[in-house]
């Protein structure tokens, strides 16, 4: 494991990363797919020589070899550009160089803004509720009553993060929790890695068996042109395998540090890492009531998580209903906690602070996809890897179609945005050679799901810091679990194509 020492910062690996986007814009050829949207009744085409406007019609959609149904458009499922079998063409190359490169941080802020501010605003909530003391003494209330069940502690919320992760697609959302579980679960014994393993991992393993995910299965179900329910029950048994799986590797390592702290990869690695959040620590005060004001603020948390995911999950929100939610419930807390105006708001700013540089490796590592768009590689990337697996025979195909995913989710980080990228392309591909669509489908949850774990341009470098763990830790406790995924995923996508 030698090597893991030379692995870089986190924004240093992302800066590298973006170098090399830029330099493949000057040896790989440019080119781009033709883009078919939705446009107020009618289609527009997207293509080299102007825009057109076609007939808001089915036939208009098979006579493409898209395969959707009109329906799709019209109800508003299908939001983004499709991309048209068939129309790759190339264009003249949009070489990035140093100005490109010295803008691509700052166009990342800028394009990931609304993410940003949310998780400002969570910031700013946090810390308003650290400084009502309700947290800390929550905490010390949990791990007594938890005390002798620590892994059932690990299980409970393992689980709870990869229902919401497999149900619709938590990510962003999951990073409220680490100043809660990191003090916790550092009180209970165990490293600062088991609180990454339980929310970014449980997160992320629920990822990879989506198995109603509106913003993964839905809108790649519907681009592919199947039903979404086509798969479903395929999903489930995928979700309970992985997350009966990835459970017990965590609870294992968990126990293994529990009982030898040398034996933590944190340790091994980093040292002595520090907690990032000092000033919340559960000790060994016994206290057997939390008193009316705490549980009240407690309560209200809890809630405001509640209604986050409800909103999600029923009624559409998205990052503004979300923002509002806990703004609203920042100032109520202040309200209960009876704290002065000025405390308030010296709390909330401080919190908005506390994240910034978690705020930057997001935005810099959105960069990196516009470097890649902007140098019109994207689709050149689509365009070679569908002519790789187009001629092979099913079995393989669908395997190589997992590896693909898993490399294109690199670069690609966004869950909507590969959807509609590449499930028409793909989904024609699926009939020339004969794989059914929901395994397809499959094929890109699963790989997206697995290398989420690892791909620069999503959360992980962000969740690390949250917790002041290495990439070099990361890696070493999380691949032989991926590992595992990976077969599993290919055993039951190999099972579903063999299957009438």
């Amino acid at each position: 494991m030698a090597g893991f020492k030379k692995i870089p910062q986190p924004l240093t690996v992302l800066i590298i990363v973006t170098i090399i986007a830029a330099l493949a814009s000057w040896l790989l050829p440019a080119g781009a797919y033709d883009k078919l949207a939705y446009n107020e009744g009618t289609f527009k085409l997207s293509t080299t020589s102007g825009n057109k406007t076609l007939p808001f019609t089915q036939h208009t959609l098979d006579s493409l070899h898209i395969l959707i149904k009109l329906e799709k458009f019209q109800s508003g499922d299908i939001r983004k550009p499709v991309a048209v079998p068939g129309t790759y063409h190339q264009l003249p190359p949009n070489r990035q160089g140093l100005i490109s490169l010295a803008e691509a941080p700052v166009k990342g802020i800028n394009d990931a803004a609304d993410i940003i501010f949310f998780l400002l605003i969570i910031g700013g909530f946090i810390s308003v509720f650290e400084e009502t003391g309700a947290m800390a003494r929550g905490m010390i209330y949990l791990s007594h009553r938890m005390k002798g069940k620590e892994d059932w502690l690990i299980i409970s919320i393992t689980f709870f993060f990869a229902f919401f992760g497999s149900a619709d697609g938590m990510e962003e959302e999951a990073m409220i929790f680490y100043p809660i579980l990191v003090p916790l679960l550092l009180a209970a014994g165990y490293d600062l890695l088991v609180p990454v393993a339980v929310i970014f991992a449980g997160t992320n393993v629920g990822r990879i068996a989506s198995f109603c995910n509106p913003f993964s299965t839905i809108i790649a179900s519907n681009a592919a042109g199947i039903n979404w329910k086509d798969g479903l029950y395929e999903r489930i048994i995928v979700f309970v395998v992985v997350i009966t799986v990835s459970i017990g590797y965590i609870v294992r390592y968990a126990q293994k540090v529990k009982k030898d702290p040398k034996a933590s990869f944190v340790y091994r690695f980093d040292g002595h890492a520090a907690s990032p959040y000092p000033g919340i620590r559960v000790t060994e005060v016994e206290s057997n009531a939390l008193g009316f004001k705490n549980s009240l603020l407690i309560i209200l948390f809890i809630s405001t998580i509640l209604v986050m995911i409800g909103g999600v999950v029923f009624l559409d929100w998205w990052l503004l209903e979300m923002s509002v939610v806990f703004l609203v419930s920042s100032v109520l807390i202040a309200v209960i906690a009876k704290m002065p105006e000025k405390l308030f708001i010296d709390r909330f700013v401080k919190g908005m602070q506390s994240l910034l540089s978690v705020l930057l490796i997001i935005g810099v590592a959105r960069g990196v996809t516009i470097v890649l768009n902007d140098g019109r590689l994207t689709d050149t990337i689509l365009y070679y890897s569908a002519n790789l697996v187009g001629t092979m025979p099913p079995v393989l195909f669908i395997v190589v179609l997992l590896l693909l995913y898993m490399m294109l989710s690199l670069f690609i980080s966004s869950t909507s945005g590969m959807a509609m990228l590449t499930m028409p392309i793909f989904g024609s591909l699926a009939l020339i050679v004969g794989v059914p669509g929901r395994e397809i489908v499959n094929a890109y949850i699963f790989g997206m799901g697995i290398t989420s774990f690892l791909t620069p341009t999503g959360i992980v470098l962000p969740s690390l810091a949250l917790a002041n763990v290495s990439i070099k830790a990361w890696l070493r406790f999380s691949y032989p679990l991926l590992i595992m995924l990976f077969v599993i995923c290919a055993v039951f996508l190999i099972t579903g194509v063999l299957s009438p």
